[in-house]
Parts: C-alpha cells; structure tokens; sequence
C-alpha cells in the first residue's frame, strides 16, 4: 500500500473512530470497541472499502500508534470527542510534561490554561520533540512545559493512554512555563 493510501485509510479510521462512527453506521461500545469485520463492511457500505490487511498496515506503522487492535476489534488509542471510558488507570506523570502549540494560541492560553476543547483530555507529550512536531502540525510550533508533579500533588489526575500520550482534563494557567520571547 503506498503512503498516499496509508494516510488515507488512517485519516478514515480517525474520523470514524473518535468523531463520527454514526456516520457510517457504526456504534462503538462504552470503551470504544467496534468489531474489525463490522468496521470494514460498514466502510465499504458507505463507499470507502479497504482491506483486513490494509487497516493491519496501518495500525502497525501508523507513527503515532492511534489504533489499538485487540482480538478481533479495534479502537482508537484517544482523541475521542465521543463519549468512551477508554478504561486508562490513573498515572504518576513525569515532573514535566509538554504541549506543542503555536503563537497564535498563547494569548487564550495564557488567560484559560489548556482546556479539551472538542475533546475529552488535554493531549501532553512526555518529550518536547514530540511536542514540537504536535505545534508543527499547525505551523511553527510552540512548545510549553507544564508542571505536572506540581498539578498531581494538587490533586489533578493524569492517565497515559496505550500510546504514550499524557491525558489530564485541563491545565490551568499556573502549571504552565512558557518558552522566553513568547
């Protein structure tokens, strides 16, 4: 399968996965699981066929590990703006943790902390290279630190989903360290 076609399937599976499995027919269960034969025919249903191995592919080499494959279903890691319990047990985070953004942002984020927005958690990096190629996404990247030893001492909770993205319901404006010149 080449790239253009992994990124495609990948982009499919995300939308249907953690945003919008009704579009297509799909109901995932409370911890967002869906039956890997039902995803492909209801895919293929609405136009948009791939293969059993196909969607293996891109679970495998997907950079980011966005899927989880589980006996015969199949999920999204997080990013959910759908209600699912992804069932993570609370987790001690590292002193720091880090959240790549770009300057057009900060003002917000200076005055309201990292909120969700269309999602269930605050997605945070457990290094600042990943959190520089997550700003990247949306332009030149700013990448904050954010006192998450600080944030659990004061009773914030933190889960770790099977991909090793950091997820905490907000981040106020205090636990955040902003890079000189921003």
């Amino acid at each position: 399968m080449d790239e253009r076609r992994t990124v495609k399937v990948s982009k499919y599976l995300s939308k249907h996965l953690r945003h919008q499995p009704g579009r297509i027919g799909l109901t995932l269960d409370e911890s967002g699981w869906v039956g890997i034969d039902t995803l492909i025919a209801a895919a293929a249903a609405h136009g948009f066929p791939f293969t059993r191995e196909e969607l293996d592919q891109v679970v495998a080499t997907n950079d980011k590990q966005r899927f989880a494959i589980e006996g015969d279903r199949i999920r999204a890691s997080q990013g959910h703006s759908i209600d699912v319990d992804l069932g993570l047990p609370p987790a001690t985070p590292p002193a720091y943790l880090y959240h790549g953004t770009v300057a057009r942002n900060l003002e917000a984020i200076r005055a309201e902390g990292l909120r969700p927005m269309n999602r269930h958690d605050v997605h945070l990096s457990p290094d600042r290279e990943t959190a520089t190629r997550v700003g990247a996404r949306r332009g030149r990247p700013v990448v904050l630190a954010v006192d998450a030893s600080a944030m659990h001492r004061d009773g914030h909770v933190f889960h770790v989903s099977a991909n090793g993205v950091w997820l905490t319901k907000a981040v106020p404006p205090r636990y955040l360290r902003f890079p000189s010149g921003h």
